[in-house]
């Protein structure tokens, strides 16, 4: 092992054209492949920027080339050498018309055999990924996402600083909070018995910055849910956090908009359209059967409950009957392309949101088949092709459910599963959207009691207050949801500013006085020492990235990111605690409770 010495990087390994030949530098990073040709060794050096080929012959000191025979892939080097143009030309790198050639190495670290190849396209496991993140780190794919990560953030940064936003940093110790998903607890070992929790957002903290007066708030969130996980969540997050005062809800979209045009235009020079286009939570969830819709391709839901709900055939009728509805998707040319094999797998996905089964309509070329035709009469039959617009070489599903959720999710979901698996959509298209009119509350049937759709924060529509003390169902919240390409990127509202709505609205959420004034009780008070109107939004910025560059999970834009079991393989996280830790925290643990 060797110290660098006086050999300090004066280049980083890309950096390099014919225009520096002639000079002296010094290069320093991991070694990427050795070419060892007896008096003639070729080392290609990566650091986070590139390749660059080092070059020893047999001009070379004799104990320099001796010692450039023993690296090895991964060994830590330094090295200087004059830049000169290369005898065999490499296209693939940028660096390919030059070399190094070496005049000093130090070898700084050596290198066991990887447990995989640092190479791009060499197919590794996500687990020996995950385990060696370290090394899954030194690969180009992702040394330049996490560098595009940085550059997106310093773009946002820039963007909200020229709009007059303020970054702020706010507690990421908190109270826990009653509603939403589970909160990270965090023991006091000060105050004995006591929990923080680890912040869901920012939401109480940026509303005092309001009543603080400092109008415009930004900030790089760590976030953290105790939640099961997909493929576009961490049980820990970043978010782009906002909050603007003496706005309105189109203050805060111009503003939003204008920062996705800024960041397209900035990372994938890319020009998009605003104002963007923009429907209410029931016309998404009508034609689309989701709250976040991928508008970049049709398959849209079509309600058929008018024309079905006095057919005998009890499928179709019952559900209609108990207040949910029945709905279909006419997917037009797919007919031949799917098997009735195919279409049953298709009835799993319905299962998957608690559907009870999938009816069709298959019209080759060569016939027509149907899983429900022989129990309807002629006329509903006829509703259903003339409703649907069916012709030869279309493929219906029907969906039926006393719980419409149930039939809006199936039928969303399957439409997003056709468009991958027919290839529907341009993937290097966006469609950005704005979901408007949220509902307030949600009704649970099995807990009953409503929830807040969004937060309990969120201001309801004018007209709407009334409906507080007889139909809470029925308001409407003045939220919005930012979705690009069929996933929600941001969300925001305005919120509540007048105590005694919030008081009523934490009335419909069944917390009582006592509760309210136990955990935000700060909150009412702040309000009676003058607040302004104010709204915000929040980002899921891990989201964001992976959408702009094109990723299938949030993982792989994440430097260290959770498994599915929420737990770290690399470090091996959560882990037990020593006894003494426990002890000094006043926790004991039982471990037979599941």
């Amino acid at each position: 092992m060797e110290v660098m010495g006086n050999l300090k990087r004066t280049n980083y390994c890309n950096e390099f054209t014919l225009e520096n030949q002639g000079e002296n530098v010094v290069v320093a990073g991991f070694v990427q492949k050795v070419r060892n040709l007896g008096q003639l060794i070729f080392v290609d050096l990566r650091d986070r920027t590139g390749i660059v080929q080092l070059a020893f012959d047999d001009t070379s000191d004799a104990k320099l080339l001796e010692k450039a025979a023993t690296i090895r892939t991964e060994f830590v080097i330094v090295a200087k050498g004059e830049v000169r143009k290369r005898q065999s030309i490499n296209t693939e790198i940028k660096t390919g018309e030059i070399e190094i050639f070496v005049d000093e190495l130090k070898i700084l670290s050596v290198a066991k055999t990887t447990p995989f190849e640092i190479l791009d396209d060499k197919p590794v496991s996500d687990e020996l990924r995950l385990k060696y993140r370290y090394l899954d780190l030194r690969r180009n794919e992702m040394q330049q996402t996490i560098l595009m990560r940085h550059k997106i953030a310093k773009a946002t940064r820039d963007y909200y600083d020229e709009n007059g936003f303020l970054e702020i940093e706010t507690p990421t110790l908190i109270k826990a909070t009653p509603e939403g998903a589970r909160d990270f607890l965090v023991p006091s070992r000060v105050n004995s018995g006591k929990f923080f929790a680890l912040p869901q957002s920012p939401q109480l903290y940026k509303q005092m910055l309001m009543v603080s007066g400092f109008d415009r708030y930004m900030q790089f969130a760590r976030c953290y849910r105790d939640e099961d996980l997909r493929a576009d969540r961490q049980p820990e997050f970043t978010q782009i956090d906002l909050e603007m005062s003496f706005v309105d809800q189109e203050d805060i979209i111009k503003i939003n908009e204008g920062y996705m045009q800024y960041i397209f235009k900035k990372i994938l020079g890319q020009e998009i359209k605003a104002p963007f286009h923009r429907m209410t939570y029931d016309e998404a969830m009508t034609r689309y059967g989701s709250d976040k819709p991928d508008t970049r391709f049709g398959l849209e839901l079509n309600d058929l409950s008018s024309g079905l709900k006095d057919s005998e055939f009890k499928v179709f009728s019952g559900p209609i009957a108990d207040g949910g509805s029945v709905r279909a998707i006419n997917a037009k040319g797919l007919a031949d392309k799917l098997s009735r094999k195919e279409i049953d797998k298709l009835t799993n996905i319905v299962k998957l949101f608690k559907g009870k089964g999938l009816a069709f309509l298959r019209w080759t070329s060569e016939a027509q088949s149907s899983s429900y035709e022989k129990f309807l009469s002629e006329k509903e039959k006829e509703y259903i092709k003339e409703t649907l617009n069916v012709e030869q070489g279309d493929l219906v599903l029907i969906v039926g459910d006393s719980e419409n959720n149930v039939v809006f999710d199936a039928l969303g979901a399957l439409r997003l599963e056709l468009a991958k698996k027919f290839q529907l959509f341009d993937e290097k298209s966006y469609a950005a959207l704005w979901v408007t009119d949220f509902p307030m509350f949600e009704y649970d049937k099995e807990d009953k009691r409503f929830y807040a759709k969004h937060h309990p924060f969120t201001a309801p529509r004018d007209e709407d207050l009334e409906l507080l003390n007889t139909d809470p169902e029925k308001i409407i919240a003045k939220a919005y949801d930012l979705v690009l390409n069929g996933t929600e990127v941001g969300g925001g509202s305005l919120r509540i500013t007048d105590s005694n709505v919030q008081q009523k609205v934490f009335e419909v959420l069944g917390l009582s006085k006592e509760e309210v004034e136990e955990k935000f009780g700060f909150l009412i008070n702040a309000f009676q020492y003058g607040v302004p109107p104010h709204g915000g939004m929040a980002y899921g910025f891990d989201r964001l990235v992976m959408l702009l560059l094109e990723k299938s999970s949030i993982r792989d834009v994440i430097a260290f990111p959770k498994t599915q079991n929420a737990s770290e393989s690399m470090t091996e996280c959560p882990a037990p605690v020593d006894q003494a830790q426990l002890d000094e925290l006043s926790i004991k643990l039982n471990l037979d409770v599941k």
